[in-house]
């Protein structure tokens, strides 16, 4: 018998393969300058440390290490995350903590716990990629949320929750990812009040917090949250290593249960030596000598791709960013991204059009660009390339 696509569960008809993960294979053409990933450069990673920080743990807790563990996480780890979280103003405990393999898993073990099919969830409109295709595997509707300059609009946001009475909403307010762009302060107190107000929990995605390279920090969302209806997503893949697979949730104790529960039939438990290597970073206080290495590296990268920009066509338009990995720019007039993609592949050079970020199909002219994982140089070289295939097949210059 023929294996047709009647055997495949059908809530997977409309989820597609992610669109970065599909460029990544054209990705081995020799010479290839990729701005299409989200990755940190291997100049911010820091294998002899972490061989260091893994020896020593091992040396401490031995074959522990190397056997089962709780679903609930690695006792040290989620004491230093609680920590951590508390950096960005999250009032928690490491009670309140679930240790996850990134903050990935950690949004799908929350629409796990929470989401039945028809659910309506609402999302920032441009999102990250792997929420859309988390969200549509349980069967949910995307409902997406108007943004500006600053992020997600409240008002917006409390005029669809009165509408469709979503289940949860998913926002990344700080150096957004597509857009780089972050949410003031007044707006964060104002989405948690309103998921407050109507119930609703509000997923609060934060890899990026770190990755700050000018302007004054903010505290997150779960800062203001009052009554426990924000839950907090954390991650140590942008800053300590995207191969270890560590991140956390911090959210209200009966739904960290039921998300560990979640999370006994997905993997059982997140590495031990893995998270114990993440607690020893934290312990030991490398963080902040770190990130202002990285805040330098990445400082000097986004320089470089800004300068880029005035080799493109007049008209473009790029977000500005205080931080994160991403630059989100759109092109003029009728300029198709994705149709641009081919030629610039053939030169070398690779980016994510931007349509792939929107739920329901966006902006044919917006492109996501990644800073984070080339020189300088190649930044520089990627760009030019960059400007004379737009230049060149899509319109040219006004």
């Amino acid at each position: 018998m023929e294996f047709s696509k009647n055997v495949f569960a059908g809530r997977m008809a409309g989820v597609t393969g992610s669109a970065i993960r599909e460029i990544f294979h054209l990705l081995g053409k020799p010479g290839m300058i990729s701005f299409a990933g989200g990755n940190p450069s291997d100049d911010a990673l820091e294998p002899e440390l972490i061989g260091e920080l893994a020896s020593r743990a091992l040396g401490r807790h031995g074959a522990r290490l190397l056997q089962y563990g709780a679903t609930e996480g690695f006792a040290p780890l989620r004491e230093s995350a609680a920590e951590f979280a508390r950096g960005a103003g999250v009032d928690t405990e490491e009670n309140d903590i679930l240790p996850t393999q990134g903050s990935q898993q950690g949004f799908d073990l929350l629409l796990k716990a929470l989401i039945d099919p028809g659910n309506v969830v609402l999302t920032e409109s441009p999102t990250f990629l792997g929420a859309i295709q988390a969200i549509r595997t349980y069967g949910a509707e995307i409902v997406e949320l108007p943004m500006d300059g600053g992020g997600a609009i409240p008002e917006a946001a409390e005029e669809l929750i009165r509408r469709h009475r979503p289940k949860m909403m998913y926002l990344i307010p700080t150096f957004q990812n597509p857009t780089g762009r972050t949410m003031p302060l007044a707006r964060r107190g104002a989405m948690a009040s309103l998921a407050s107000k109507y119930g609703v929990v509000l997923a609060e995605d934060d890899p990026y917090r770190e990755l700050r390279y000018s302007g004054e920090p903010l505290p997150s969302i779960k800062s203001f949250d009052g009554e426990g209806w924000v839950a907090y997503l954390g991650s140590f893949s942008k800053v300590i290593s995207p191969g270890l697979r560590v991140g956390f949730a911090a959210a209200r104790p009966e739904l960290i249960r039921k998300m560990a529960i979640g999370k006994q039939s997905t993997d059982v438990h997140s590495p031990l030596l893995n998270q114990a290597i993440v607690d020893a970073f934290l312990r030991e206080g490398r963080m902040a000598a770190h990130m202002r290495r990285l805040a330098a590296l990445y400082a000097e990268r986004l320089g470089a791709m800004i300068e880029g920009f005035s080799g493109l066509p007049r008209g473009t338009r790029r977000e500005a960013t205080e931080g994160g990995l991403f630059v989100w720019a759109e092109l003029p007039g009728g300029m198709d991204a994705k149709a641009l993609l081919g030629e610039a592949i053939k030169r070398n050079v690779a980016y994510v059009p931007g349509e792939h970020f929107y739920p329901s199909g966006g902006r044919a002219n917006a492109l996501r660009l990644n800073f984070s994982n080339g020189s300088p140089e190649k930044i520089r070289e990627g760009m030019a390339a960059l400007g004379e295939v737009f230049n060149e097949y899509g319109g040219g210059c006004e």
